[in-house]
């Protein structure tokens, strides 16, 4: 039941080229970091990753996607990425855009067994009707565009099929996590995070703090360790690594006070 690996690198070490990856973190919050760096520095090609946007330029999955290692993205958001556009623009990427919530239910119906589903959401749009272009030539054709998907009523209203999502890996960050696999996660870090380890085959996770079983009560395990197969456990250095996207601030929160 020990599920702890000796570190990142091991952890990520069976990663092959071509794999389907489930990665949490939603812009650079609850992002994992350490196993992306290190899944980076081990080498794998042609990936294919299922994730709520790419990263940023320099950051999370777009370490990965400025060296060319992923082939094919599906998620609902480019965000600020800049190489994600021009690589998905220009033909070098595939990508199949999905609306947020449908990505999540995607991904959490493949976790649960649940190999299809209906939602009202896309209905009337090229989400349902096909043509959304998966993948451009570089003169800006469309190259592959994507399917009509199956749509059906339900006390009057369309609905359109949506497919369960799961990924040979995946690569979630957690606040806290002990060594049966058993996570928490903090505040806005429980996003993608929960979904993507659940569509997992294998799943990894880099936890802030280890803790040993019995360490964290029930009614905080937000993902039980049934899902999860490895634990990387950070150094109080990694953990602290942490980014913010787009910083703004108030006006208030800018003034000062002198005491004395």
């Amino acid at each position: 039941m020990n599920k702890v690996s000796a570190g990142a690198a091991e952890a990520v070490a069976d990663i092959p080229d071509g794999a389907s990856l489930a990665v949490g973190g939603f812009g650079l919050s609850g992002v994992p970091e350490i196993l992306v760096r290190a899944l980076y520095e081990q080498g794998a090609t042609g990936l294919r990753v299922v994730s709520n946007n790419c990263g940023v330029d320099g950051r999370g999955l777009g370490i990965l996607l400025a060296a060319g290692r992923i082939a094919r993205v599906t998620g609902s958001y480019v965000g600020e990425n800049k190489e994600f556009a021009r690589q998905y623009l220009g033909g070098e990427l595939e990508v199949e855009l999905t609306p947020q919530g449908t990505l999540a239910e995607r991904l959490r119906a493949g976790g649960a067994g649940i190999p299809a589903f209906y939602t009202p959401a896309g209905v009337g749009t090229q989400v349902a009707q096909g043509g959304l272009p998966w993948r451009y030539t570089p003169d800006g054709t469309v190259a592959v565009a994507s399917p009509p998907k199956e749509t059906r009523d339900f006390d009057g209203r369309p609905h359109v099929l949506e497919h369960g999502i799961t990924t040979d890996f995946a690569l979630v960050r957690a606040w806290r996590g002990d060594r049966h696999g058993n996570l928490c996660f903090r505040r806005a870090a429980a996003n993608f995070n929960p979904l993507a380890a659940m569509a997992g085959r294998v799943t990894v996770a880099e936890v802030e703090e280890l803790v040993e079983p019995g360490e964290l009560r029930p009614d905080e395990v937000h993902l039980p360790g049934v899902y999860v197969q490895r634990v990387v456990a950070l150094t109080p250095e990694e953990a602290a690594d942490k980014q913010i996207e787009r910083l703004s601030l108030s006006a208030s929160s800018t003034r000062g006070t002198v005491n004395g």
